[in-house]
């Protein structure tokens, strides 16, 4: 690992906030509309990182953006009582706030709909720059992304962490030249997050601390004395 670490890129869905039970929902309530009984909830796990667009496009592509609206109608209006925090996130990103850290999140959500995920949840005034779906033309694991959070921070790639929980976080983080932490509370499991090798797999998110303290430590250790 080069360089310290002094920038956190954060996924939202699944990372910071649980909105799997939101989402899943979102999802059944929409094929079931256009599929009565044909989709169950393994079927819809696969949508859960892709864009709606691209869920929606694989099963239907001629209406796909009908699809989206009934979702995010369905999705809106349920939002506030299905969204939960993941616990240890919070006071998490609190501290790195304290600490000097810029924070980012970097999601493939509509940057409103990622807005009232992080005021619910308490975790907006924490965040410098939020990038959603509607900011760049190619989302994650293309670098676009990152890349544009990390101009808007002022960092470079070696200065910096993707922290996800689907293989579009840790392939894009890998893409833009960042470090990577998969978190093992990935819905999809800590087996499925492994397989794409992040630099780190973060049990619950208090030890992205001790990642970052033992960067410290390794750091000083290499300083002349």
């Amino acid at each position: 690992m080069s360089k310290k670490t002094n920038t956190l890129l954060f996924d939202l869905d699944g990372t910071l906030i649980d909105t799997n039970d939101l989402i899943i929902t979102s999802y059944l309530h929409t094929l079931e509309q256009y599929y009565p009984g044909k989709y169950k909830r393994e079927d819809v796990l696969p949508f859960m990182g892709p864009t709606l667009h691209e869920a929606f496009s694989s099963i239907d592509p001629d209406r796909a953006e009908e699809m989206i609206q009934v979702y995010r109608t369905f999705n809106i209006a349920n939002h506030d009582a299905l969204v939960k925090e993941f616990p240890g996130v919070l006071e998490t990103i609190q501290t790195l706030k304290d600490k000097g850290y810029k924070l980012a999140v970097v999601t493939t959500k509509k940057y409103d709909v990622a807005l009232m995920g992080l005021r619910l949840t308490g975790l907006e005034p924490y965040f410098d720059v939020v990038i959603g779906f509607d900011h760049v033309k190619k989302v994650k694991p293309d670098p676009e992304p990152i890349f544009l959070a990390l101009e808007k921070l002022n960092s470079k790639p070696e200065e910096a962490m993707m922290v996800g929980d689907n293989f579009h976080d840790i392939l894009g983080g890998k893409n833009a030249g960042v470090k990577t932490a998969g978190v093992a509370w990935s819905i999809k499991g800590r087996e499925y997050i492994e397989t794409y090798q992040p630099d780190y797999i973060l049990e619950q998110m208090p030890d992205l601390l001790k990642i970052l303290e033992g960067e410290a430590n390794e750091e000083n250790d290499t300083l002349p004395r």
